[in-house]
């Protein structure tokens, strides 16, 4: 009866939103406890919400709050297991029992997302995270029907925009880790170069879409390897998919045909890091950056590192908040000084010195002397689009972080700040979307 007078509700109230997609109902191992974290004031807050509902009075413990989790693919996947693994963790922090937790596995982008969402709605759960970028029009079609339900994109970008105070966008700043798997990877292609081992600093990347989660990734990562090895450049190559382990691993085979000597990913499986280490056994000189998690027993003499997301953290922020009978904040981002943001444990074929290197990175993301997009050390060609301007030399004068009406034209939301990109402080999910001198993108 709820959902049907929701429904109702929504056709009154709500016209034209999209819908998404379906999965079963288990509950999975838990994790260790990364810890609590407090909003250091670098976080993307929009604070620009109304009252959600979460108030003091809500009368919620975390006994008896009651939780939804879609996922787009299950624990086989390093990206959704990170997810699995960090829910886990932030409850047991804040002493929810796991069996509040209801997990919806193998949910498609698309219209059944909006009924698993729903039907979790309809059940009585307070609170709904989903995580994949292609859930969030189904999750926002929800959250316009069950307004006592928080909906909580994890890589979304429109709740500033919708309108609707119970749904959430959080993230982590991705783009850290990328730059600091980037120094290891950097490392590495200064210790080839100089051995005499390689020649020609080309790295190749595996990329899931060309969103701007993904360039902002990429870009980030090429910028880590060219602050150790300056002419290093990229090429980069979609699958199409966020978790396709043939065919991540035929494009990490076709990069590295291409004479690319270290490879890294945005895609969930490990399909490019065990190709790496298949042509590493074959006796060429390759290397493996992954993500999500340590590739180390995939690919043990290729594997470098991978960048790692602390979902733990973000999750316990939002939980915590929510218990308290505080306001979720619309757009919710942090990264390594909170402790979201952090790479796997560091492969026996990394160059020497490279901890070192490591250690320095963070020590200067933690004060805020490093700013990973640093604009004086990239350039652009001229936006086509508008979205941002160059000088003579190519380096970006402004950038338009958000778009409002698709033109760029008389937009608020500009990025340059101080001479860098502003990365995820406009809303939390990534608009770094500019494409770098440096960088090809195949197809």
């Amino acid at each position: 009866m709820k959902k049907l007078l929701a429904l109702l509700l929504a056709l009154t109230l709500v016209l034209g939103l999209a819908a998404c997609s379906s999965g079963t109902d288990t509950s999975t191992d838990t994790a260790t406890d990364t810890g609590s974290t407090t909003d250091t004031g670098d976080t993307a807050d929009t604070g620009d919400t109304a009252d959600t509902g979460d108030t003091a009075d809500s009368g919620l413990t975390p006994e008896s709050i009651s939780i939804g989790a879609i996922l787009v693919h299950d624990e086989n996947s390093g990206y959704d297991m990170a997810h699995i693994e960090g829910i886990t963790a932030a409850c047991e922090a804040l002493g929810i029992p796991i069996e509040n937790v209801t997990f919806r596995y193998n949910v498609p982008e698309d219209e059944t997302c909006y009924d698993e969402a729903a039907n979790l709605a309809d059940s009585g759960c307070d609170i709904i995270f989903s995580d994949s970028y292609g859930h969030q029009s189904h999750m926002q079609q929800a959250a316009a029907e069950f307004p006592d339900t928080i909906f909580v994109a994890c890589t979304g970008d429109t709740a500033a925009t919708s309108g609707l105070p119970n749904l959430k966008n959080i993230f982590p700043y991705t783009y850290e880790s990328r730059y600091v798997s980037g120094i290891v990877a950097g490392m590495k292609l200064q210790e080839l170069m100089e051995s005499g081992a390689v020649t020609d600093p080309k790295i190749g990347y595996v990329g899931a879409y060309p969103y701007a989660e993904v360039v902002s990734g990429y870009t980030a990562f090429l910028l880590g390897i060219q602050s150790i090895v300056p002419e290093a450049y990229m090429e980069v190559q979609y699958t199409n998919s966020w978790y396709d382990q043939v065919k991540e691993g035929e494009t990490a085979n076709a990069l590295m045909a291409n004479g690319c000597v270290i490879i890294g990913q945005h895609a969930d499986s490990t399909g490019a890091p065990s190709a790496v280490q298949a042509a590493h056994e074959a006796g060429s000189e390759v290397y493996s950056i992954g993500y999500n998690i340590d590739m180390l027993s995939v690919a043990p003499d290729a594997a470098l590192t991978s960048s790692q997301n602390v979902w733990s953290v973000l999750y316990q922020h939002t939980l915590e908040t929510f218990l308290a009978g505080e306001e979720i904040p619309t757009d919710f981002a942090c990264g390594y000084a909170d402790g979201a943001q952090t790479i796997s444990a560091l492969g026996s074929s990394c160059a020497e010195g490279t901890q070192e290197a490591v250690d320095a990175a963070w020590a200067g993301l933690a004060d805020g002397s490093l700013h990973i997009f640093d604009t004086s050390t990239f350039t652009c060609q001229p936006a086509a689009d508008g979205s941002y301007q160059v000088d003579d030399e190519g380096h970006v004068t402004q950038a338009f972080g958000l778009d409002s009406d698709g033109d760029f034209v008389n937009d608020t939301g500009e990025a340059i700040v101080d001479g860098y990109f502003a990365e995820s402080v406009l809303r939390a999910a990534p608009y770094f979307s500019l494409r770098i001198d440096g960088i090809t993108e195949l197809n």
